[in-house]
């Protein structure tokens, strides 16, 4: 609880006590799950329920997990020079990713949503019962590609679906700076026997908040029929009314590559 009231004064400032307590509120105000996680303290997940697919852990990380997990990256060397902001990787990835990565599946499985590995339950629930389906829970390796971005104050992601060459079931890290992630809904039309279109119509945008050591999981719908962006310029930070000051922001998100690629 005071960890998250820090982060809340960090990205809007000062409030009063009675504030705090209202910005958690509402916070909390999706469908919560509490869980026991093998950092041996309680995790909530939130699921966006606007959108199938979409489950947040805002304290997936402590305060000495970030800085552990920031040093990592820093340590990769890939950011040396003012023009490096990205760095991405294939098939063997950095210990600390792989860890990083295990950590995901220890957290999903220690929930209240937990289902067994294909062919070893009858699971009655479905995918819409679940933080993670288990097709994707349980495979090896669970992630094998990994982006880590670094983004300076105003610079963030254009709106768009992860490429098609990586399969369901995408994770992203948020690291240092607060931000807001907007979802669009597409829809694509049935194109004639040309293909020639494939015309996308946008409805409104679901705001997500993001903050420093938040764990965000897409699958299914999330992860092919919405869009996710970033829009970091002044004036377009904004959570319930409220300006977020904004400093660097580091992200990474870990994905695995379809099979035939």
């Amino acid at each position: 609880m005071e960890e998250l009231k820090e982060i809340l004064r960090e990205a809007f400032g000062e409030s009063s006590d009675s504030e705090a307590e209202d910005e958690l509120r509402e916070l909390k105000s999706s469908s919560i799950v509490e869980s026991e996680s093998i950092f041996g303290a309680k995790r909530s997940w939130e699921q966006i329920t606007e959108i199938n697919g979409l489950w947040l852990c805002r304290d997936f990380l402590s305060s000495d997990q970030q800085c552990l997990l920031i040093s990592a990256i820093q340590a990769e060397g890939w950011f040396t020079e003012a023009s490096q902001n990205q760095a991405m990787r294939f098939g063997d990835l950095p210990e600390w990713a792989v860890e990083l990565s295990n950590s995901i599946r220890d957290v999903i499985l220690f929930n209240n949503y937990v289902q067994e590995p294909p062919g070893l339950a009858n699971c009655g629930n479905g995918h819409e019962a679940t933080l993670f389906p288990p097709d994707l829970l349980w495979r090896e390796p669970l992630f094998d590609q990994l982006i880590a971005n670094v983004y300076e104050p105003g610079e963030g992601i254009c709106a768009h679906v992860d490429l098609m060459r990586f399969e369901d079931g995408i994770a992203i890290v948020s690291l240092e700076s607060t931000c807001v992630m907007h979802f669009t809904r597409v829809e694509t039309e049935v194109c004639d026997v040309e293909n020639e279109c494939g015309r996308v119509i946008p409805s409104n945008k679901v705001p997500v908040l993001l903050t420093p050591g938040s764990l965000a999981l897409m699958w299914g719908e999330a992860r092919y029929l919405w869009k996710h962006e970033i829009n970091r310029k002044p004036g377009f930070q904004e959570w319930e009314g409220r300006e977020i000051s904004q400093k660097r922001r580091i992200s990474v998100t870990l994905r695995r590559l379809c099979q035939n690629e």
